[in-house]
């Protein structure tokens, strides 16, 4: 049979490597951003400083790190607008796409997150009543999913290609119709088919139960928030560690087409290297560019909040050789964006912790956690569906 992503929603921000394109009504992105500018912003402004860099300036998703569409008919019909804003308020822990509210550590106040969710209404149909669902049996649905779903959505501990359905938040804020709603209707234009005509109602129920059984405890302590006045260098006596950066290959040459080869850029440090440099106690300077809500979950020791929508703190990096190390959860989007803004002001030694966060936290790596934040599932790929959008 079959075997489809259930794309359900998880508004990620994760900033790919090229500014995203722009649109009629979505504003370009721009990572130099405080809060009062933020606050400042329409829906459109907002969204297209935090969002578009990963759901695409139309909002149709794709963009990175698998983000889906939050223009879909049946997305939008079956999300309620508390739902809108609990997803981007809340976020979705252990993901890239982080929590957005200022409850939650992030740079958005609940006016600003309720410009976005009224901008993403204005894209399709406003909700809808969606029927009750009846209750399932989750031993019958696992079978379902594993044949139909887990390839795309993995496990409880896994996660696969498409969003991950055991994350607490997503669990919390979404309804049982509404898991109902996309697992029947599906999501027209993507991968994930309709289900309705294919699995009866009562196995419909059935596998929304067995998902809803993923679920846990939402709520977390967080750490106290980043002052803006943390010491920039690590160990700043130190000596430069020994890093081998990792470049971006270069594409096959062209001669006839006249192309030049292309330069290595030195942009990625792995991981194991970075681990070694704190070991040894070497000076350098790691950046967190995720917003500070996740810098309150977990980071790096001694890494510095410097979120991709608010640079002002890069005028104090040094810039006298010291190693710049800047790491988010996509891994490389957000990150490469700082980088960027760092070699734009002259820092050469600025590179991107080339697996990101997620994996070092998986590694069991040195981190700064609150209470109760676990390693994130690990990443267990399915196979992308032909011609199906990622």
């Amino acid at each position: 049979m079959r075997t489809w992503p259930l794309l359900v929603l998880s508004i990620a921000a994760c900033r790919p490597g090229a500014s995203p394109p722009a649109s009629r009504d979505a504003a370009p992105a721009d990572a130099d951003a405080g809060a009062a500018e933020l606050a400042a912003l329409d829906g459109a402004g907002l969204y297209g400083k935090l969002c578009a860099v990963c759901h695409g300036a139309d909002a149709t998703g794709y963009k990175a790190d698998n983000a889906p569409s939050l223009v879909n008919r049946t997305f939008l019909e079956s999300a309620t607008d508390e739902q809108l804003r609990r997803s981007i308020g809340e976020g979705r822990p252990g993901t890239s796409m982080a929590a957005y509210s200022t409850a939650r550590g992030g740079p958005l106040s609940p006016e600003a997150i309720g410009k976005i969710a009224t901008w993403l209404r204005g894209h399709g149909p406003a909700p809808i009543a969606l029927p009750a669902r009846s209750a399932g049996d989750a031993a019958r649905g696992e079978p379902l999913y594993v044949t139909h779903c887990q390839r795309c959505h993995g496990t409880a501990k896994a996660r696969g290609d498409a969003v991950h359905l055991a994350n607490p938040r997503f669990l919390d804020a979404a309804s049982d119709p509404f898991l109902g709603w996309a697992i029947a209707k599906g999501r027209p234009g993507t991968a994930m088919a309709a289900w309705e005509g294919t699995l009866t109602e009562a196995q419909i129920d059935d596998v929304v139960a067995y998902v809803r059984a993923f679920g846990g405890p939402p709520a977390e302590p967080l750490l106290p928030a980043p002052t803006g006045k943390e010491p920039i260098v690590i160990n700043p006596r130190g000596r430069a560690p020994s890093f081998e950066p990792r470049s971006t290959p270069c594409p096959p040459s062209r001669a006839d087409a006249g192309k030049p080869a292309c330069t290595p850029d030195g942009r990625f440090v792995s991981v194991d290297q970075v681990r070694q440099a704190l070991e040894q106690k070497r000076r350098l300077v790691i950046i967190d560019a995720r917003p500070p809500s996740d810098w309150m979950r977990v980071h790096i020791p001694g890494a510095v909040s410097i979120p991709y929508h608010d640079l002002s703190r890069l005028a104090e990096v040094p810039n006298d050789g010291t190693w710049v190390i800047a790491y988010c959860a996509c891994p490389h989007h957000l990150s490469g964006d700082v980088v960027d803004a760092l070699r734009k002001r002259g820092v050469r030694h600025a590179a991107i912790l080339d697996e990101g966060i997620l994996e070092w936290h998986r590694r069991g790596y040195p981190v700064v956690t609150a209470p109760g934040v676990e390693p994130p599932p690990k990443e267990s790929r399915g196979l992308s569906m032909p011609g199906s959008p990622r």
